[in-house]
């Protein structure tokens, strides 16, 4: 690219970037700048996981890129060019002799091979005699050249390490990611604390079947250590509530254990979900999410419902009275709800739903402040819970057990993040908003690093399967045979990112897809 048209595209993209953020900030969406670049730092760490361990074991770094899209500017520092890039959506991390056919770099930082020199050799026009003599003189002085700095170049290419070199190398991404929700961890646990397990309330059957009192600490539930709230929340919430439970509680000092059979609930439901009004507030009947019947009929998320079977509705306060009056039964109901000014009538059957009741409540949302060493303890703790949230998830999805509405992209991240961001800053403030966005980060960080560990080909844990395979054969696997792999892999993987932008893009924004 010539110079002028590389700068000019530059002072182009530095403009746009520019007028997106006077943008956002002018219209009071600055929350959504700060999700895109908390997603950036997380795939950046990423990267610079496989920048810092590719340095120590002596790769060449050909550059190291912060974003992606169009160049805004670099600098060449020990050989690597650092780039800063127009979209701040993450970054890259260019090693010699990594995925050499995909890895050229466009504005040949470095010299070129001996190859490159003989084809230009080989494609020369015809020329006079004398002028012919002096570039073939030329060509064989260069390609001595690169020759020389192809053999040195050769001991810091990727390939050329060993195999638990390149190990460390590919599994240091994932590693930094789990790095970086820890520090994040500590951050968020020593401003605020952690939440125990404590127990808010227990029913009767069950503190005179286990001796379970309000204020014990829950240490184990159905042979599950339980160190935070959220561990016991993610057992009831995604393996449901068992027949049975066994449970080990600390009260005192002492460790108490209980066995008790859990009460089976039996309700009718049609699957919706709505938000009370706070402090007296008279905001009307709106759906915040709708599943099963609900959706079956019709209904979506942002209908608000102005009539059931033919009783007034003003707010969901009212909706309530009228359910606790009337009981849901296997009987057709009436809905008349108001969608975008349009009055609409949805006839939706109730489903009887069976679920088991753990019998006690427990905190969730209290924090207790600790020290340094408890910092370091939860912190490590709350890195594992998001590891085992983002494995159990998955194995949720992989099960059929998840919803559509459950899955959910990039767009769904910056959505979900920058409304969570949104909410606190103006009900908590600065402070709380900035610790809402690290723990979104430490759930994306997380999240990215099991997910780079899993086999897949394109992503680091199929590199690194591949890898296994060399370690225990003693040879590497067919270049070309892994080539094709991961190009099938990429292909379905940019299916896969596809079907996930349109599903964030109905969930976010409401348009019509299949449900």
């Amino acid at each position: 690219m010539e110079p002028k048209k590389t700068e000019r595209n530059t002072i182009l993209g530095a403009v746009v970037m520019i007028a997106v953020i006077v943008a956002l900030v002018a219209t009071g969406r600055l929350n959504i700048l700060l999700s895109i670049l908390m997603i950036g730092v997380v795939i950046c760490f990423h990267e610079f996981g496989h920048f810092l361990i590719a340095r120590i074991n002596g790769v060449t770094v050909k550059e190291f890129s912060i974003g992606f899209g169009p160049r805004l500017f670099s600098k060449v520092i020990r050989g690597t060019k650092w780039s800063v890039k127009l979209l701040p959506f993450g970054g890259s991390c260019l090693m010699l002799g990594d995925d050499e056919a995909i890895t050229e770099d466009p504005d040949q930082l470095l010299k070129p091979s001996p190859k490159e020199v003989t084809d230009k050799i080989a494609a020369k026009d015809d020329a006079e005699e004398a002028g012919e003599a002096a570039i073939t003189s030329t060509a064989q002085t260069e390609k001595a050249d690169a020759s020389e700095l192809h053999e040195e170049e050769a001991e810091g290419t990727f390939r050329s390490k060993n195999v638990w070199q390149r190990i460390g190398i590919i599994f240091a991404g994932p590693f930094f990611n789990f790095v970086l929700a820890f520090l994040f961890a500590c951050i968020i646990i020593g401003s605020i604390g952690y939440d125990p397990a404590y127990v808010t309330s227990v029913t009767e059957d069950v503190a005179a079947a286990t001796g379970l009192q309000a204020g014990d600490k829950i240490l184990e539930y159905e042979d599950h250590t339980i160190r935070i709230g959220r561990d016991l929340s993610l057992y009831e919430s995604l393996d449901g509530v068992p027949e049975k439970i066994t449970i080990k509680y600390e009260r005192d000092g002492k460790t108490y254990e209980g066995t008790y059979v859990t009460k089976l609930n039996r309700r009718y439901m049609f699957g919706i979900t709505y938000t009370l009004n706070q402090q007296g507030g008279h905001l009307p009947m709106t759906l915040s999410e709708v599943s099963g019947p609900a959706a079956q009929a019709g209904l979506k998320a942002g209908d608000v419902i102005t009539q059931i079977n033919g009783v007034a509705i003003a707010t969901p306060e009212d909706f309530q009275t009228y359910i606790n009056e009337n009981p849901l039964t296997g009987q057709t109901i009436s809905l008349v709800i108001d969608r975008n000014g349009m009055t609409l009538i949805k006839n939706v059957t109730p489903v009887l739903n069976e679920t088991r009741d753990l019998g006690f409540g427990y905190n969730i949302n209290y924090r207790e402040k600790v020290g340094a060493f408890g910092v370091v303890k939860y912190g490590v703790n709350e890195v594992g819970y998001w590891i085992k949230a983002t494995v159990k998830s998955l194995k949720f999805l992989i099960q059929g057990k998840a919803k559509r509405q459950d899955v959910g992209g990039a767009v769904r991240v910056v959505s979900e993040m920058s409304n969570v961001v949104d909410e606190s800053y103006h009900s908590d403030g600065v402070f709380y908003a900035f610790l809402n966005l690290l723990n979104w980060a430490i759930l994306l960080s997380a999240n990215l690093g099991v997910m780079n560990l899993l086999p897949i080909p394109a992503l680091d844990g199929g590199r690194l399967l591949f890898l296994f395979i060399e370690a225990v054969r003693g040879k590497p696997v067919n270049p070309k045979v892994e080539g094709y792999v991961t190009l099938v892999g990429f292909v379905l993987l940019i299916l896969l990112m596809i079907v996930i932008l349109f599903n964030d893009i109905s969930n976010v924004f409401g348009m019509l897809l299949p449900i």
